[in-house]
């Protein structure tokens, strides 16, 4: 069938969708999200079909096609183009019969991720295997086949170097901070450290989104590299152009309303990322608490064993440690609130954060001695001389430069300009701090496209606090942001004081 382009100037996200009249797809037998080959000269693109009813929007004999396919067919408004049925991708039938409990093998579970990739399946579709991962569970084999399937789809960063050293925290706990006072000081000492992070999904700030105040992070595969040989180390965002591991965050976004905790899928993505920079040893950390992603001790157990088995297989050197999520750590929440904090530990600020700054010290004295920089037991004394000496900040200005440097001055760095400070209604003790609810607040104040909101503390769990003394400041960069951030507060009572 001949069809009219007609150019929709609306962007899918990525999805190769085409929108064709009712008229139409009854010639063709056509059903919503059905498959049609449209050809154009010598290209053809495989799209998933939309039937409009009213003629206003797609007229018999047009084809209203989305940006993302116009740009891949080089499409015209007004050209012809050429429209057949196609049959569904394989991956398909694959997903059918994980949704009957039969386990995949690595080419059925690689051909999933390879039409995920390549925009091939709906987000329907890609649902519906996430759903039966989660019901149907994951075997072992079914992890190392999805781990290897995942890191195959994006691009490898390959490093000569050795040891390539890496550490990832499961999250949950709002500011946790770690990563940016840790890669320099373990560049610092001599190690390789190319470090990808995330940007924030449901927290205030994921690690890419504070470092981006501070440096850039988005940058081609080849800049990341000349980062690494220049200073040892990078921070950047392993999504856009660096494109590791791609897979991951559709996943995440067919898994995020529902809340799934497919554990499976969060392994082999961590795992995946990780073999894809060449990390050969891998330092996790699994906080737990009532309001982290990880609630109880003996799920972090299962973590750690799954983990650890996963690591062995790919002859990764792993050290888990689950570490106290009951409360925020650092005094920022949000991406320049954060920044500041780090920039006062690096600079041996008064002001800095001291449980961060403890925090990250273990964690990094950890990754010396498992680097082989520090004898065991010894790596954290090694870790605070190359902080307090100033080295860590040194090298983390080096990785700036080499980035493309931002601010580096804390006291520059000034919140939003709205704010609400929650008060102590009695004198007490804080016995209880959500980090989820202060999450919240913190995203509804802006967090993390609005990089100066956010909430800031002057207490934590376990202070003593008097009456109208200040706990925490909501920043906002706009009133009514800072009123839906209240109102969220006042609904969620983040902290108790007895």
């Amino acid at each position: 069938m001949k069809l009219v382009v007609k150019d929709m100037n609306i962007e899918t996200g990525g999805h190769l969708i085409a929108l064709m009249n009712h008229e139409d797809a009854v010639r063709l037998d056509l059903f919503p999200e059905d498959r049609i080959l449209i050809r154009k000269g010598r290209k053809e693109i495989t799209a998933v079909v939309n039937v409009a009813v009213s003629k206003k929007t797609t007229a018999p004999g047009q084809i209203g096609l989305y940006e993302e396919l116009i740009e891949r067919l080089k499409a015209k408004p007004g050209e012809e183009v050429h429209v057949y049925t196609a049959d569904k991708p394989k991956s398909i039938i694959s997903i059918k019969k994980k949704l009957n409990g039969i386990h995949l093998t690595y080419e059925e579970i690689k051909q999933i991720i390879d039409d995920l990739v390549e925009n091939k399946i709906t987000d329907s579709e890609l649902t519906y295997f996430v759903s039966a991962t989660y019901t149907k569970g994951m075997s072992f084999q079914e992890i190392i086949s999805l781990t290897k399937a995942m890191m195959q789809t994006g691009n490898l960063f390959k490093s000569e170097k050795h040891p390539v050293m890496d550490k990832h925290c499961i999250g949950g706990v709002a500011g946790n901070r770690t990563t940016p006072l840790i890669v320099p000081i373990i560049a610092a000492a001599g190690l390789t450290m190319p470090k990808t992070s995330s940007r924030a999904i449901t927290s205030a700030a994921g690690t890419a989104d504070t470092n981006e105040v501070m440096m850039k992070v988005e940058m081609p595969i080849e800049k990341m590299k000349q980062a690494v040989d220049k200073t040892n180390a990078c921070m950047v965002w392993g999504g856009g152009q660096i494109n590791l591991a791609p897979a991951d965050d559709k996943i995440i976004h067919v898994e995020y309303p529902l809340r799934l905790d497919v554990i499976g899928q969060a392994l082999a993505s961590v795992m995946a990322k990780k073999l894809s920079v060449s990390a050969t040893h891998l330092l996790i950390d699994i906080p737990i608490g009532p309001s982290a992603k990880v609630k109880n001790l003996q799920k972090a157990k299962q973590i750690k064993k799954e983990f650890e088995r996963i690591a062995k297989h790919f002859s990764i050197k792993i050290k888990v440690i689950i570490t106290d999520g009951t409360k925020p750590i650092g005094r920022g929440v949000g991406p320049m609130l954060e920044a500041r904090d780090i920039l006062r530990i690096l600079r041996n600020d008064k002001k800095q954060s001291y449980d961060l700054k403890e925090k990250a010290l273990m964690m990094a004295g950890i990754m010396l001695e498992m680097g082989g920089k520090a004898k065991k037991g010894k790596g954290k004394e090694m870790a605070t001389k190359i902080l307090e000496s100033g080295q860590a900040y040194e090298k983390f200005k080096e990785i700036a430069e080499a980035q493309g440097k931002k601010q580096l001055d804390p006291e520059k760095m000034l919140e939003a300009e709205f704010k609400f400070d929650l008060r102590a209604e009695k004198d007490g003790r804080i016995i209880k701090i959500n980090n989820r609810a202060i999450n919240r607040i913190a995203r509804f104040a802006g967090c993390p496209n609005d990089k100066k909101s956010g909430v800031y503390f002057y207490f934590n769990v376990g202070d003593k606090v008097l009456k109208h003394q200040k706990i925490f400041t909501i920043y906002s960069e706009s009133a009514q942001k800072l009123q839906y951030s209240y109102e969220e507060m006042e609904r969620l009572k983040p902290l108790e004081i007895k």
